[in-house]
């Protein structure tokens, strides 16, 4: 096997926009020719759109575009900004009167980092794709990483910043890469060593707690912090049909598992979506054994590339500690 990254992959392009100053970004996915696609969604508290289409029982085969952005639901208006960009592109189904993208998405909650009334919009969203012509993929705090933090389980004071992440790898012919916004209520660990990354932080005696040590406070607490969610999507070259993609997507967040202590919250809105390209014939259960491997390595490239910011600690400041 060999490391790749998601543009390895033919058709697909990458493009982050991002408001620094108001801590919010937009991250897009684009195949501008189609892909087939599936989506699984765990956390109990979700901001999506078209989602219900995903279903393997209902009509569209293919989509255009994954719109992942902070902002919240207000953030899901990113994808108008898509849909634009694929349109003026001629892509989308030709419906005589018009082309029309058909343009998934996700948003993970920042509000509570920088500006609460700035979020992504259309125009944010369009400038992503614009910005998938020419700029590379930046990892950390970027696009729909921008305003991610982790570590929420005791309160956002003990939050550390995160961010989104990518890891790709080619088996054969066979090519599997997912990109991640990490916006979790749990800790983040590397699950190969068991080390933690990231998560409840005490900043007045300078250590990381385990989620474990975590749960011993939780005991007497009614509700979790509010606004999380971790957003990815994973693209493979394999050759899939939408119930295929649905059930990669429920695999992969085993990678979720792997990488997040606890995941799933009520006060997440865990979401993953598939898009095969439909190049390779291969099992599925090989997309779905790279998938979780891909997704449990880009949210740790998320935490590794993050930048302490809106008066969150990184690991990189930790480490530095």
């Amino acid at each position: 096997m060999k490391e790749i990254s998601i543009t390895d992959i033919k058709g697909i392009q990458i493009g982050q926009a991002e408001d620094e100053k108001a801590g919010t970004g937009c991250t897009v996915i684009l195949c501008k020719e189609g892909a087939t696609a599936g989506v699984d969604v765990r956390g109990g508290g979700p901001a999506t759109r078209e989602t219900d289409l995903l279903n393997p029982i209902n009509m569209v085969q293919q989509i255009h575009a994954v719109m992942l952005s902070g902002g919240s639901a207000f953030g899901l208006d990113a994808a108008s900004g898509a849909m634009q960009y694929l349109e003026e592109q001629g892509c989308g189904f030709d419906m005589q009167v018009a082309h029309v993208p058909i343009v998934c998405g996700a948003a993970l909650f920042d509000l509570s980092v920088g500006d609460a009334h700035v979020r992504p919009d259309k125009k944010m969203g369009y400038q992503a794709c614009v910005n998938s012509e020419s700029l590379p993929f930046q990892q950390g705090n970027h696009g729909a990483g921008t305003g991610a933090s982790v570590g929420k389980l005791l309160g956002f004071d003990k939050a550390m910043k995160s961010g989104i992440g990518m890891y790709g790898l080619q088996s054969g012919d066979v090519q599997v890469a997912a990109v991640t916004a990490v916006n979790a209520c749990g800790n983040v660990v590397d699950y190969q060593t068991n080390e933690q990354l990231a998560g409840v932080y005490l900043k007045e005696l300078q250590k990381m707690m385990s989620y474990e040590e975590a749960l011993a406070q939780m005991e007497n607490l009614r509700k979790l912090q509010d606004g999380n969610t971790t957003i990815a999507c994973v693209v493979t070259n394999a050759k899939l049909d939408k119930a295929q993609c649905t059930k990669i997507a429920g695999i992969a967040h085993n990678g979720y598992a792997r990488a997040i202590h606890p995941v799933h919250t009520m006060s997440d809105g865990d979401t993953i979506f598939v898009l095969s390209t439909n190049e390779v014939e291969v099992m599925p259960d090989v997309v779905g054994i790279l998938a979780t491997e891909v997704i449990a390595t880009s949210i740790r490239n998320a935490v590794l590339h993050a930048e302490g910011a809106y008066g969150l600690p990184a690991h990189k400041d930790i480490v530095k500690e």
